[in-house]
Formats: structure tokens, sequence, C-alpha cells
């Protein structure tokens, strides 16, 4: 556990000459309570901070200083110093019992959090509040410390006193409160009495309605909304939360709702933004392009907006459009603008700008985008035939975390084995398991990598790694099942293999093509051809157009399997597996 940070404070008082004399009083909180209507303010921070130290208080107390609180005070700050927060906690609800002084009862329940002493926190909480009964802070972090207990019934007379001073705001934020409640049912019976007292409050319907969905009563949820439109239409927030709720069983009728009510509510900005966001997920993107549209000619200077219609012109294959888009939310002081490069060099890329893309790859400093913005302008650089500044670049790269920097390995070998430079590729993964022994994503890149240099010990054994770590990896299993029935006599153990991948992932190609290519190998010509047709079906790729030739080769029809390749060939012509496969079959 880290430090604890104590009130600086503690330490002045420590070097304050003849201080056992004076009476003191502890500084105020670092957020001050709102002063009372009608008091005035000091002119400068020096005349603020001269009236907080002599003017007297008529609710907080002068305590002397006397050696016993200042010895406990010393013990707490030496106690956080050195590590041990629950002798920091202990000593600090101690003084807090001893003082009834609200600053460090606060003091006191703050510590006892980070020492995760909850009954502490509880009970310095109860100081406080006791201490400070006008503070609005006091009787919130009671409320919560009661909840987070599970004590509704003691909570419910606090949140009773914060909910009449401001109901609207209350309501709001009720549900957080609420949040680590498990008990659903006692949390919405708690909330309904509570907002039966403002029975006038659109928020209160709105915290209602949250409960209710929480509790699973979802028509209840859906006709307290109703009521909270009926005293405040067109009201966003509940609008939203009605679309969720409704989102939960049936998408169509959230987005039936949403249509009519940013109808109905032109100006409703952000419902227009979560329903356009909702019709693409919908993959309904030309009416979700047009939403964006509407939103960013009212909000011409909002960089989120047009951020989201760059991505999606992006994903619709528009990249001109997603440049503009993009360059227009890079113009628009945006918080992001490492993800905004990314994105344009992406359209940069499609647009066949390769200087440009790596231009914009160039900037993106930081973030979840920096490796594979690096990996982009890496692989545009060797593209080029400038292989060397790819791999210096990329060495060049410091991830910010563990896994950017194997994706980081992962793109230098995938530079050295497009070159052709397979024993290299080998050598920079084997040094990157030297620091991330673990990494199933490395050892399966070697085991790859290991095929190509026939050392099948070393696939083998990486490959059983990463099922040991990722036992449901159906790559991992279909990999070395793949690899034992096409380059060993082990075709039992290779069929157990690939029956697992099946399990895991029953629909994936390779795998479909990897178990036909095992049971051809097994002599079951008939369910070789089974899985095979199957796997080229779901995806046309030279390696299973190879495989299924071979099977209609082998049992006659050597037409259909002439055919099969040459349209495969249109496609692909370097594949190394069809090119081997019809320089065996057809010399």
């Amino acid at each position: 556990m880290a430090h604890l940070k104590y009130l600086p404070f503690c330490i002045a008082l420590a070097l304050t000459p003849a201080c056992a004399q004076q009476t003191v009083r502890p500084p105020q909180p670092a957020v001050a309570e709102k002063p009372a209507a009608g008091a005035e303010a000091p002119e400068s921070d020096d005349e603020a901070a001269k009236a907080a130290e002599t003017a007297p208080s008529a609710n907080l107390p002068a305590q002397p200083l006397t050696p016993d609180i200042l010895f406990k005070f010393l013990v707490a700050e030496v106690a956080g110093q050195r590590g041990a927060p629950g002798i920091a906690s202990a000593t600090y609800l101690d003084l807090a019992q001893e003082t009834r002084d609200p600053r460090i009862a606060r003091r006191a329940a703050e510590v006892a959090v980070l020492a995760r002493d909850r009954t502490a926190a509880l009970e310095a909480t109860r100081l406080w509040s006791a201490a400070e009964p006008a503070s609005d802070r006091a009787r919130q972090a009671l409320a919560a410390m009661l909840l987070n207990e599970g004590r509704l019934d003691e909570a419910e007379p606090v949140l009773r006193e914060i909910l009449a001073k401001e109901p609207a705001t209350g309501f709001m934020h009720l549900s957080a409160l609420l949040g680590k409640t498990r008990d659903t049912s006692a949390v919405l019976a708690l909330v309904e009495r509570l907002a039966a007292g403002h029975p006038q409050v659109a928020e209160a319907r709105y915290a209602v309605a949250q409960a209710a969905a929480n509790a699973g009563d979802m028509p209840a949820a859906l006709a307290t909304l109703e009521r909270a439109d009926r005293l405040r239409p067109g009201w966003e927030p509940g609008a939203l939360l009605r679309a969720q709720i409704l989102a939960r069983t049936s998408p169509a009728d959230a987005l039936a709702f949403m249509r009519g009510f940013v109808a109905s509510y032109p100006a409703a900005r952000d419902a227009r933004f979560a329903y356009a966001r909702a019709l693409v997920n919908a993959n309904q993107f030309a009416e979700g392009r047009a939403q964006f549209e509407w939103l960013a000619g009212e909000l011409p200077r909002n960089a989120e907006v047009s951020f989201a219609a760059g991505l999606l012109a992006l994903q619709m294959g528009e990249p001109a459009a997603a440049r503009d888009w993009l360059d227009r939310a890079l113009d628009s002081d945006p918080r992001d603008r490492d993800t905004i490069h990314y994105y344009l060099g992406q359209a940069a890329e499609q647009l066949k700008q390769s200087d440009v893309a790596a231009t914009h790859y160039a900037q993106v400093e930081a973030g979840n985008y920096l490796v594979p913005a690096r990996t982009r302008q890496a692989a545009l650089l060797a593209a080029a035939g400038r292989r060397d500044e790819a791999r210096a670049l990329l060495a060049a790269t410091q991830g910010a975390n563990d896994a950017q920097n194997v994706r980081l390995v992962q793109a230098q070998a995938e530079l050295l084995r497009d070159g052709k430079e397979r024993q290299a590729a080998f050598d920079v993964l084997s040094e990157g398991l030297k620091r991330y022994p673990d990494s199933p994503e490395l050892l399966y890149d070697r085991a790859m990598a290991a095929e190509k240099l026939d050392r099948l010990d070393v696939l083998e054994a990486d490959l059983r790694r990463v099922i040991a770590l990722r036992p449901d990896d159906a790559h991992a299993y279909n990999a070395l099942g793949y690899t034992l029935a096409d380059r060993t006599p082990r075709l039992a153990e290779a069929i157990e293999l690939l029956e697992r991948a099946l399990k895991l992932a029953p629909d994936d190609a390779f795998i479909l093509d990897s178990v036909g290519w095992a049971q051809y190998r097994a002599g079951n010509l008939a369910r070789a051809q089974e899985f095979l047709e199957r796997a080229y079906q779901a995806r046309p790729d030279p390696e299973i157009a190879a495989h299924l030739g071979e099977v209609l080769w082998v049992r006659g029809r050597q037409d259909e399997a002439g055919r099969l390749w040459q349209t495969s060939l249109q496609s692909h012509p370097q594949n190394e597996v069809l090119l081997e496969t019809l320089h065996r079959l057809k010399p």
C-alpha cells in the first residue's frame, strides 16, 4: 500500500515555538464549504489567509494543543510515512474522538479509508457529521459509508436531509451512492420512499426508474420514466435512460423510440448523439451518418462529433470524406490529438498517400495508438525499400506497458519475416521471450517462425506452453494439430488436438481446413472433402483452395480441382502452398 498523504499542519505544529502555550485550530479542509449568503469575500488571497488564521469560528472548536494531542499527531505522521496505515488510522480516530473537531474527524475518515478499516471509517464519518451538522460533504460522506455497509435504514434519514436541500441534484446522484448495494429490491423500496416526498420532481422519477431497472422490473422503470416525461417533456436524461432500458430487450424498440424523440425535440443534441451511435452499432451507417452530419452542422467546433463522423466515413470506405471530417476535428482543439492523427494516417493510406500517412503516424506521440502508428510507419518505410530504417524505428520505440512492448517485438519479427529473413525473425522473437517469457503472443509467433526453420521441437514446446497459459486458445490447438498432421506421422494425436480446436471455434474456416487436411492425411477422403468445402465456402483462402483441390484431384475430379486452383491463382499468384501443390500434382 502506498504511504498515506498527511496534512501539512502537523509538522508545522511540531516546529512552532511555545506551541504548548498556544491555542491552535487545524486548517480548513482542502475544499472549503461555500461561504454563507451575504458574507463579504476577502479582497485578496493574503487577506483570506489572515482571516482563516485569526478569525474565530462559531462552528469550529478552538483546540488547545496539549502535549498529548501533539504526540498523537506525530505518531500518525510517522506511522503513515513508514507504511503503517492501521496505526495511523487508529491514532487519528482517537484524536477525533478526543477533540470532536470536524476537520480532524474528516481526516480520520480519509485515513481509515486508505487503511481499508471500514469500521473506523464509519465511526470517524459519524463524528465528522455530528461535529459539523451543516456540512453537505459530511452528510454525503456519512450516507455513502452507511450505504456501503448495507445500512439502508440508517442511511434513509441522512438521504432525506440531502434531498430536502437540493432534490434535483440529489436524486440524479442517488444511483451512484446506491450502486454498490446488492439488495436491489431493498434499494428500490428505499428510493420509492424517498421519491414519494417529491411528486413533482422529474429527477425523483428518474431515480426510481434506475432502481427499478437494476431490480429487473423493466415495465415499472418504463412507466416511471413516462411520468418523468409528463413532468418535463423533452428531458434528455430521462429519454436516454428509457432508450437504454428498451435496448436491453429490443434494440429495434430503442432505436424507434430515439428516432421519435429527436424528431419531436430536434434541439436534443445529447439524445441525437446517442441515437447516431446506436445506429452505427446497429450497422445502419447511412442513417447514422446523417445524424452525425446534422450534429456537425449544429456544433461545427465540436471535435467529438467531427471525429465520430470521420470514423464512420472511414468504416463506410470513404477515406476522402473521413480525411475532411478528421481534419475538422483536429482544428477544433480536441483532447486527444494522437488518436485523430492515427486515423488520418489510416485515411491517407487508403488514398494511397503514403508520405502523408507516414507524417500523421509520426505525430502520434503517446497513448493506445502509439505502437499501432509506429508499426504502420515502419511498414510504409519497408514498402519503400527502407527496411533498416523501419527496424530502427521500431527498436527505438518504447511502449507504455508490457502489451505494447510485446506488440513492438512482433512488429519487428513481421518485418523480417516479410523480407524472408526467417532466422532473424526467430532470433528477434527469442530475444523478446527473454523479457516476456510467458507472453502467449510471442510464443505463438516464435512457433510459426520455428516451423519455417524446420524446428518442430521448438514449435511444439511453444504451442504447448501457449495452451497451458490459455487453455481456450483454439488457434494454438489448431496450429499444433495441423503441424503434427502435415509434418509428422502422429495423426491420431493431431486429430484429437484439432477436434478440441473445433469445439472451441466450430465455424472458424482455418480450423475446418486443418480438420479436413488431417482427415485427408488419415485416408478419409470423403470426410476430408466435406470439411474442406465448408472451409472454402466460409473463406476462399488460397491455402484452403490448395488442400481442397488436392482432395478433389486424388478422388479423380481433376478438372474440378484445376478450375479451383486456376481461380485461386488469379487472385493469389504468389501463394507458396498453392504453387507447391500445383508443382507436385501437375509437374
